[in-house]
């Protein structure tokens, strides 16, 4: 009965040396000692129980049996190679890998990844939230959209964000369909941590200065959003993250002038892997997103309150 093998270790030491016909050229290639090569296909020869090469004072030569073996294990290997570089490949086109800050994975990307996912469902998504920055030049990460200032004519800009004052309809009084820019004053007003931005948005709209009260303040969009949801107050939120509510009739919006943030969101996209295309294709969706977008919030700022 011939005897299994018990180790495959020697295999590629044999490839090697068959093909340069030498141990020592082996060697060099694998980043081994002669010796190592050498002892690693002795090994394999007990294991055959026939001998692979004919060992010469100044260089070895393949047996008959040798030859007939090391062409096989050529032939197996490469096989073994081509089918690892296929799936490395497949696997590096179809994974796409998202980082994007906690507000907007939660309240816009995340509600509409099925969209993304229904047109390209060969793509495994993984969406990674992390307000920090993350290394665009290792393979952890393919895209980034990132929140923050920019400057004038920045080319990774996708929308420029507006704040816009958000309700719970929950909280409207029997009888009432909307609250409007003179409710402000009887309301309480939520903000993301600073009540400048209100200042800003009344003298925007037209209204008296003081007697608001800015009563609740949250430390991320996302979080501020919820509170308006659940009723606490006017919002004054990004409309990117309040625009899912919007669109589904959680939260309305009070007619009247948005204003700037002076930030935007911005698409970067890892170094090495800039013109892949599954890099193209969530680029292309995502800016037709951000165009419906826009358009929401331009057709809002005309002066259409309540829901969208």
């Amino acid at each position: 009965m011939a005897k299994p093998l018990r180790s495959l270790s020697g295999l590629i030491d044999l490839e090697s040396a068959a093909r340069w016909g030498s141990f020592k050229l082996a060697a060099e290639e694998l980043h081994k000692t002669p010796a190592a090569v050498s002892q690693q296909i002795k090994n394999l020869e007990e294991e055959l129980g026939f001998a692979l090469f004919l060992r010469h004072p100044r260089h070895v030569a393949l047996t008959e049996k040798g030859r007939d073996f090391s062409a096989t294990v050529a032939r197996v290997l490469g096989e073994l190679r081509t089918k690892a570089a296929a799936l490395q490949k497949s696997g590096e086109e179809c994974v796409l890998r998202i980082s994007s800050t906690h507000s907007f994975a939660l309240k816009w990307l995340a509600p509409r990844l099925t969209h993304f996912t229904r047109l390209h469902p060969d793509l495994d998504i993984r969406l990674h939230a992390n307000d920090r920055n993350v290394s665009l030049e290792d393979d952890s990460v393919d895209v980034a959209i990132r929140y923050g200032a920019y400057e004038p004519g920045d080319p990774t800009i996708l929308f420029d964000e507006r704040l816009v004052a958000v309700y719970s309809p929950d909280i409207l009084p029997p009888g009432r369909s909307e609250f409007t820019l003179a409710d402000l004053r009887t309301l309480p007003l939520l903000d993301e941590g600073s009540n400048v931005h209100w200042d800003r948005y009344v003298a925007a709209n037209g209204l008296p200065r003081g007697g608001y009260s800015v009563s609740r303040g949250y430390s991320h969009w996302g979080v501020l959003a919820q509170a308006a949801v659940a009723g606490q107050g006017v919002a004054l939120a990004a409309f990117s993250i309040v625009y899912e509510d919007l669109r589904k009739g959680d939260l309305h919006m009070i007619a009247g002038r948005s204003i700037s943030y002076h930030s935007g969101y911005r698409f970067l996209v890892n170094i090495n892997k800039e013109r892949l295309p599954k890099i193209e294709r969530f680029r292309a969706w995502l800016v037709d997103e951000m165009a419906e977008m826009q358009r929401a919030l331009t057709a809002c700022s005309c002066g259409a309150g309540g829901s969208m």
